[in-house]
């Protein structure tokens, strides 16, 4: 039985140095978890020590039960160590499960706040965002020098469009049309939320949605569009 036992601890230190090797995740531990993995070492190897006092069938089922509870250490420590990898995958799996427009907070380094948008089947990307705390939706757009509201975003937003002035020359497809000049007190798109923003409405009939132009995007820290999906990050 003491050649099953020397497989056992051959087959560990094999392991730890394969998971604690110069480029590992692990070999980076430090603090609460270095020392739960060296405690988790030390009871298995005390364990293996008393397995010695033994004999028999006994011996040998528990070198079994030894060898279990080793794997299952091993796979915690992997899983603990490679959790960025796996948070992310999260992140990529809830934004395929999520519709189009809702916002996805992704992981991002030095504590910036990142969401994620997924692209609608007809290749365009819009927010489901709050304009003055009113739930909108607006087209993502980089060729739009503001954010330009239609009429109804606007009203359900707070604004007063009776009051409001046409005087603001815009240059679209169809020709050159005019909006309204306003301040946008706060947009918000998942956890970011950007205040004070230059704005128009447009005329009634001249825009089917919402746009979010670049004087939202412009005070993010950057925004990246791959693939299917853009992130914001503020």
């Amino acid at each position: 039985m003491l050649g099953w036992l020397s497989i056992v601890l051959a087959i560990l230190i094999a392991a730890f140095y394969f998971l604690t090797g110069e480029n590992s995740a692990v070999s980076h531990l430090g603090g609460i978890e270095r020392w739960l993995f060296v405690g988790s070492a030390a009871i298995m190897a005390l364990y293996a020590i008393l397995l010695t006092a033994g004999s028999g069938s006994k011996l040998s089922t528990s070198l079994k039960h030894l060898l279990i509870w080793a794997g299952i250490v091993l796979v915690l420590i992997a899983g603990y160590s490679y959790r960025g990898e796996f948070t992310e995958l999260g992140n990529r799996m809830m934004s395929e499960l999520t519709p189009p427009g809702d916002g996805i907070a992704v992981a991002s380094p030095k504590g910036e706040i990142a969401v994620r948008l997924r692209k609608r089947p007809n290749g365009h990307f819009v927010a489901n965002g709050e304009v003055n705390g009113a739930r909108v939706t607006m087209l993502v757009d980089t060729g739009a020098s503001t954010v330009v509201l239609r009429p109804a975003d606007a009203d359900r937003a707070g604004i007063d469009v009776s009051g409001l002035s046409y005087t603001t020359p815009v240059n679209t497809a169809n020709g050159t049309t005019f909006a309204a000049p306003i301040r946008i007190r706060s947009i918000t798109i998942g956890g970011i939320v950007i205040d004070d923003i230059q704005g128009l409405v447009a005329k009634p009939g001249n825009l089917n949605e919402s746009l979010l132009g670049m004087s939202f995007l412009r005070r993010l820290r950057s925004y990246e569009f791959s693939g299917d999906f853009l992130t914001l990050r503020g």
